[in-house]
């Protein structure tokens, strides 16, 4: 096994995007508000169109967050919705810094292929045949936002939100009863991830100035294909980047899946019961920084993916558990959209007057 920074799909992740204003209202406990707008059908197309941009932005991002030393874990879907929840609200240059880091044509582009993402990733929960009975899926998805009680927001937006986003809004008060406020969100984000993560923020990252919270959470548990076999994990040698050689606990399979090779990187999926699957994407020896360079300059992840093919395969993977917080709005600047972090600049309008 070589390398140390695999590119996996991750199973349970979240992403929050904090606003501020000037002072608002204040209120006890949180309540549930919505828009009486419908759900909007599904658009296949624009599906389709959402997935190859949420790709792009997904190599844009690991870009800029692969520059820090050691393991780097996080969920561009996550972050792409929350950011595209709230471009539903924005104007101007603002809008447009969006729309470039998102690589969405239009806002209403990017609205429709989420819903249609959406929709189609709530199908896949459920039981599926395997061997001779049944295995669960589990997959949720959770946009929710999160206002301060009384501040103004406009209704377009909050129609917007319903239609292609199934999200309500949340009030709470983040200006007298901040720390209830905190607890509340942490707490929604721990059941939908099924206390994986029980702390999305911690204390210090609100203030009397917060008015607007937006998070999304994912969580994925599903049966593998192909499981490997415990009495087969045992102790070898992984290499890390800089070539130094460690010692893992290496699972190993030998199975018929799907597997490719490229130039500078060899690529295995591993299949859940239920339809999905998990990439697993190896540079070559002394690789790593040449093709973390190539998923920036060209689709790699789709290359990679699409040139996979039937294969007997035997495959050691290391185990592994680790989390990561990353914080965004340094890496987003960087990428295109600097004026949605600055006072005074930053036009969300269609946000709240």
């Amino acid at each position: 096994m070589r390398a140390a920074r695999a590119l996996v799909a991750l199973a349970m992740t979240a992403s929050v995007i904090v606003g501020c204003a000037g002072p608002g209202g204040s209120a006890a406990a949180a309540e549930l508000v919505r828009s009486d707008a419908p759900r909007a059908a599904a658009d296949a197309a624009a599906g389709l169109a959402v997935a190859a941009a949420v790709e792009a932005f997904s190599a844009d991002l690991y870009g800029f967050l692969a520059r820090e030393p050691g393991n780097v874990v996080f969920s561009p879907y996550s972050v792409a919705v929350a950011l595209a929840m709230t471009r539903a609200g924005a104007k101007g240059t603002t809008a447009d810094q969006m729309d470039k880091v998102l690589h969405a044509a239009t806002a209403r582009d990017l609205d429709a292929g989420f819903n249609a993402l959406e929709q189609e990733l709530a199908k896949r929960p459920g039981k599926y045949p395997f061997g001779d009975g049944t295995v669960d899926l589990e997959l949720a998805t959770a946009n929710d936002l999160w206002a301060q009680r009384g501040f103004p927001f406009e209704a377009p937006f909050l129609d917007r939100l319903a239609v292609d986003y199934g999200a309500g809004m949340r009030l709470v008060d983040f200006v007298q009863k901040r720390e209830e406020a905190r607890r509340a969100i942490n707490d929604r984000v721990s059941e939908r991830t099924h206390k994986r993560i029980p702390e999305l923020i911690p204390q210090g990252v609100l203030n009397d100035l917060t008015r607007l919270v937006l998070t999304n959470a994912v969580y994925l548990k599903a049966k593998w294909v192909f499981s490997f076999a415990k009495g087969a994990t045992a102790p070898a040698p992984f290499y890390r980047a800089d070539g130094s050689e460690t010692r893992a606990q290496l699972m190993q399979l030998n199975a018929r899946l799907r597997y490719g090779r490229g130039a500078g990187y060899e690529a295995v999926a591993l299949p859940y019961v239920g339809g999905l699957s998990m990439v697993v994407i190896v540079p070559e020896k002394g690789g790593l920084a040449a093709f973390e360079k190539s998923l920036r300059e060209g689709p790699r992840l789709r290359e990679a993916i699409g040139g996979l093919r039937d294969a007997q395969v035997r495959l050691r993977l290391p185990k592994f558990e680790f989390r990561k917080q990353a914080m965004l709005k340094g890496p987003l600047s960087d990428l295109g959209m600097p004026i949605a972090f600055e006072p005074g600049k930053a036009d969300f309008s269609g946000v709240s007057p």
